[in-house]
C-alpha cells in the first residue's frame, strides 16, 4: 500500500517539475517580448517548446543511466512512461484544451 502511495507522490512530483518548467519557458517567452516591445513569440508555444527539450534530455538520462544490480530493462522502460512521457502528455493535454477554448471564446465575440 505504500509502495503505490509513493509511486503516486512521485509521479506528482514529476508532474510538478514539468510544470514549473512550462511556465518557466513561459515567463522568459513573456520577458523577452517586453524587452523587445513587440510579441518576437507565442508564450504558450515556448513553453511546450522547453519541456520538450528537458524531455528529451531527461528520456536520454534514464535510459544511458546504468540499471540498479538485479534490475531489467522494463525498468528504465516503466520510468520512462511514469516520469517523462505521463507529465508531458498531461501539460500537452491541457495546452490542447486551453488553445481550442481560446479559439472557442475568440470564435464566440
Amino acid at each position: 500500500m505504500y509502495d503505490k502511495l509513493i509511486d503516486l507522490l512521485t509521479s506528482v512530483g514529476a508532474l510538478i517539475f514539468y510544470t514549473v518548467i512550462y511556465f518557466l519557458g513561459y515567463f522568459a517567452t513573456h520577458g523577452l517580448n517586453l524587452i523587445a516591445d513587440r510579441r518576437l513569440l507565442n508564450r504558450r508555444i515556448a513553453g511546450l517548446v522547453v519541456v520538450f527539450f528537458v524531455a528529451v534530455f531527461h528520456g536520454y538520462k534514464i535510459i544511458s543511466s546504468p540499471l540498479p544490480a538485479g534490475e531489467e530493462t522494463e525498468v528504465a522502460i516503466y520510468a520512462l512512461g511514469y516520469y517523462v512521457i505521463f507529465p508531458v502528455a498531461v501539460i500537452v493535454g491541457i495546452f490542447l484544451y486551453l488553445t481550442w477554448q481560446e479559439k472557442k471564446d475568440n470564435e464566440s465575440l
